[in-house]
């Protein structure tokens, strides 16, 4: 039976992990405390651990066929990102010492402004430091064989930024709207991920996004739409994202051809199930 070792068993870490234990791997997670309460009743195991300190694995799990480090600072600042991205990743290869790991990084790392296209082979040059740390550990994976995912704005059940802008009457449009938006399901995201595994993909970095970037108007329009309702009005003053101004569509070309197709190819095909997870 292979082994995966989940290093962050979040919103998207738990999916994986499911993905992983249902298709037959045997399956260790590490969360935070207060998740590993919550996923007390999984079919496998969960463990608490400070990933950004050195830590031991007992010999079963040491050579485990996949580690995936899939782990969040929930809005942290540059330490924080270099201690939970950089330092805890390079602590779980030490621990694991994997056949193969896989880092899940993000589209945030290509700072293109123009509306353009990018692929894995685009220029990828974040203006903040967060965004070059997430550089430096893809590196790490890399250099050791492994995988790269960088994956688009995640969302799912109870977890989508913009419909709960939207539900909530904060949503406001930047200047028309028109800068380009590209997001993934969090369940396309895991399967995703076995898929690399589980197909044997050539190793390197992939782009995890759906079918259809679509314009920040495109989507509130989606949204008003279906719940019968008004497009926000454009924000006033200047608006300022955590991850910096870029606006780019994002390829997922290399991804299909590698066998993988989204089941939510569009972020309007998903928009009943996120409503109904809101009420």
């Amino acid at each position: 039976m292979p082994k995966v070792i989940i290093a962050g068993c979040g919103f998207l870490g738990e999916a994986a992990a499911d993905l992983f234990f249902c298709s037959g791997w045997e399956v260790l997670a590490f969360a935070r405390e207060d998740s590993v309460r919550r996923l007390a009743g999984k079919p496998y195991e969960v463990r608490s651990q400070d990933l950004t300190q050195e830590f031991l694995l007992d010999a079963p799990w040491r050579g485990a066929d996949a580690l995936i480090y899939a782990v969040s600072t929930r809005g942290g600042d540059v330490e924080a990102y270099r201690m939970a991205y950089l330092e805890g990743f390079l602590n779980s290869l030490a621990a694991a010492k994997p056949r193969r790991s896989l880092f899940v990084s993000s589209t945030s790392v290509y700072a293109q402004r123009d509306g353009e296209w990018v692929t894995e082979d685009s220029p990828s040059d974040p203006p903040r430091d967060t965004g070059r740390i997430l550089r430096d550990a893809e590196g790490v994976a890399l250099a050791s064989g492994g995988y790269v995912a960088r994956l688009a704005g995640l969302y799912g059940p109870k977890r989508s930024v913009l419909l709960k802008r939207y539900l909530a009457k904060e949503a406001a449009l930047d200047g028309e709207g028109s800068r380009w938006i590209n997001q993934i399901h969090r369940d396309d995201a895991a399967r995703a991920l076995f898929h690399l595994y589980a197909h044997r993909c050539a190793p390197g970095i992939y782009n995890v996004a759906d079918d259809q970037p679509a314009t920040q108007r495109d989507v509130y329009q989606w949204i008003a739409d279906f719940l019968g309702g008004a497009l926000p009005a454009p924000a006033q003053g200047d608006v300022v994202r955590r991850r910096g101004a870029s606006n780019k569509r994002v390829s997922n070309a290399k991804l299909k051809a590698a066998g993988w197709t989204p089941l939510f190819p569009a972020y309007r095909v998903a928009l009943p199930d996120l409503v109904r997870a809101e009420e």
